[in-house]
């Protein structure tokens, strides 16, 4: 079994925030592969199902991102998986909007998703950058990230997170480099 975590915050409010990217592609992938319902389970919302061959975990923390390992690691003990089984989806400030890219390991750039799930689970976990920008300035980061998706980026959005969970079975299989290509390909058309 592999764990894929999304990283956000719980509640109505955060749902069209760039932080909450992590919980957006967990939502398309659940249901265009057909998981099981959301259900309350290690302080966060649980659907279980395949991708491809894989069966899979998708875990939203609801502790809010700051306490989003203690989440992962309950999971992660009660099936008893290894850091290596586990794909976390975040946003990356470093990376464009819209673009992603995948990488095992590395550090948490500032991110207190990341470095929850670091401290409680350690740092060889995969990771699923998904690019939102930076705003140009460190005073403006937090206004940024925990700011709505313009109108104009919920098209092109909605066209990277479908892209994602079309090719999620690359991601299963463990073939980082054939995800991102597919999905760059999907995206150019």
């Amino acid at each position: 079994m592999q764990l894929w975590v999304g990283l956000g915050n719980p509640g109505t409010q955060y749902a069209l925030h760039r932080h909450n990217v992590g919980f957006m592609v967990l939502d398309v992938m659940a249901e265009d592969h057909g998981f099981s319902p959301w259900k309350k389970q290690f302080q966060g919302l649980t659907a279980e199902g395949r991708i491809g061959s894989e069966k899979i975990l998708l875990l939203k923390p609801q502790t809010f991102m700051n306490e989003s390992g203690r989440a992962v690691r309950a999971a992660c003990d009660f099936y008893k998986l290894d850091v290596g089984d586990v794909t976390v989806f975040h946003d990356e400030l470093d990376l464009a909007p819209m673009k992603m890219k995948v990488k095992r390991g590395g550090g948490t750039a500032g991110h207190n998703g990341l470095r929850s799930t670091e401290a409680h689970v350690g740092n060889a976990f995969r990771r699923v950058r998904i690019g939102i920008g930076h705003p140009g300035h460190k005073d403006r980061v937090t206004g940024h990230v925990l700011g709505n998706y313009a109108k104009s980026e919920i098209d092109p959005l909605a066209d990277l997170l479908g892209a994602m969970s079309r090719e999620a079975e690359w991601l299963a299989k463990g073939d980082d480099a054939r995800f991102m290509s597919e999905v760059a390909l999907r995206l150019a058309d």
